[in-house]
C-alpha cells in the first residue's frame, strides 16, 4: 500500500533527493512546508502536494488529515540542524513516523529525550546515514570485519567542499545553528568510520575555524586524521584544474577508497529499508553526534601529535 509523506524544508538542494526517494519507492508527497516559496521543483514530482510556509498551517492541515483517517506516515525532515529536534517531535505528535536528514540533533542529550518521545507516541525516528549504504563503504567494512582482530588500521580523511560568501551569512555559517563545519559537513563521514572501525577512544581536536577543522580520532580499530573545509583556496591544485570545487579522500593504510560515484540512488535505498522496517534510529545516530558535540566544545591544541598534513595549509 502506497504511504502518505510530509516534507520539511522543500526549497533545501536535499530536499530534491528525498521528493526523488519518494516517487521511486510509489509513495505519494501530499504537504510540504518550506518559509521560502521557491519550491517549484515540486511539480517533477509531486504537483498536487499542498505546500505551506508557515508551520503552524502545516501543522493544522497534517492533523486534518489525521483525523479524516487520510494520515500522514512519514514526515521527511530537511530543515536547517539545530530545528531538527522540534520539527521530529512535529511529526510524531501527528501520528507519523519520521525520517530526518544528518545531523539528527545538535546535542547526545537530545537523543536520551528523543527516546521518550518515541515512546510516548509509538512511532520510529529514523535517520539517514546513508554512506552505511554505499557499495565501497560496505565493501571496506567486510574487509575490515573479515581481517586480523588486533590490527589498528592508519586512515586519513579530507573532505573540502567549496562554499561561496553566502554560507557564512546563511543559518550553516552560525555555529549555534548548524553545529560547524565539522557537524555541517562532517558527520556522516565520522558516523562511517565509527560503523566500520568501532568506538572512539580519543578525540583530539587540532584546528577548529569558521572554514576549516580538523582532528584525530583514536577508535578501537583505527588512527584517523581527519580535515574538512569549505574554502575553495584549500583544494589540491590539480583539482581546481580539472574545474572541481570538491576534493574527498580516504585513506586506509595509504591506499585509496574509491566512492566518488555511487549517490545517485542512497536516498532511494535508505528509504527503501526505512519502510521495511530497516532503518537508522537514535541509538545508530548517537555516536557520530557525540563526537562533533565534542569536537565544537573542545579547545584546539594546534600542530601538535598525529596531525593531517592540510593543517599547514
Amino acid at each position: 500500500m502506497n504511504k502518505n509523506f510530509a516534507l520539511i524544508g522543500a526549497a533545501g538542494y536535499i530536499a530534491i533527493r528525498h521528493m526523488k526517494a519518494i516517487k521511486e519507492t510509489n509513495n505519494n508527497l501530499v504537504a510540504a512546508l518550506d518559509r521560502f516559496d521557491s519550491v517549484g521543483i515540486i511539480d517533477s514530482f509531486f504537483p498536487s502536494t499542498h505546500f505551506f510556509t508557515e508551520p503552524e498551517r502545516f501543522d493544522r492541515h497534517i492533523y486534518k488529515l489525521k483525523q479524516s483517517k487520510k494520515s500522514i506516515d512519514y514526515v521527511s525532515i530537511c530543515s536547517p540542524n539545530y530545528l531538527h529536534d522540534a520539527h521530529i517531535r512535529l511529526a510524531l505528535r501527528n501520528g507519523a513516523h519520521a525520517i530526518c536528514e544528518k545531523p539528527l540533533v545538535l546535542n547526545p542529550w537530545n537523543i536520551d529525550s528523543l527516546e521518550q518521545v518515541e515512546k510516548d507516541y509509538n512511532k520510529k525516528i529514523n535517520n539517514i546515514l546513508q554512506l552505511r549504504l554505499h557499495p565501497s563503504i560496505i565493501a571496506l567494512k567486510n574487509k575490515v570485519d573479515k581481517g586480523p582482530e588486533n590490527k589498528i588500521y592508519d586512515v586519513d580523511l579530507s573532505y573540502l567542499t567549496s562554499r561561496g560568501n553566502w554560507y557564512f551569512t546563511s543559518w550553516k555559517g552560525d555555529v549555534t545553528k548548524s553545529g560547524g563545519i565539522a557537524t555541517n559537513i562532517g558527520i556522516h563521514f565520522f558516523d562511517m568510520l565509527t560503523w566500520i572501525f568501532g568506538n572512539v577512544k580519543l578525540n583530539q581536536c587540532h584546528l577548529s575555524k569558521e572554514d576549516r577543522a580538523s582532528g584525530f580520532l583514536e577508535l578501537e580499530r583505527a588512527r584517523v586524521r581527519w580535515f574538512l573545509s569549505v574554502n575553495y583556496d584549500l583544494i589540491p591544485q590539480n583539482i581546481k584544474e580539472n574545474g572541481q570545487r570538491t576534493y574527498r579522500s580516504i585513506t586506509v593504510e595509504g591506499d585509496e577508497i574509491e566512492f566518488s560515484g555511487g549517490f545517485t540512488d542512497l536516498h532511494t535505498k535508505s528509504y527503501e529499508a526505512i519502510i521495511d522496517g530497516n532503518g537508522f534510529g537514535l541509538q545508530e545516530a548517537k555516536t557520530s553526534i557525540k563526537i562533533v558535540h565534542d569536537i565544537r566544545n573542545s579547545e584546539p591544541i594546534g600542530l601538535k601529535g598525529d596531525y593531517h598534513p592540510f593543517c599547514k595549509l
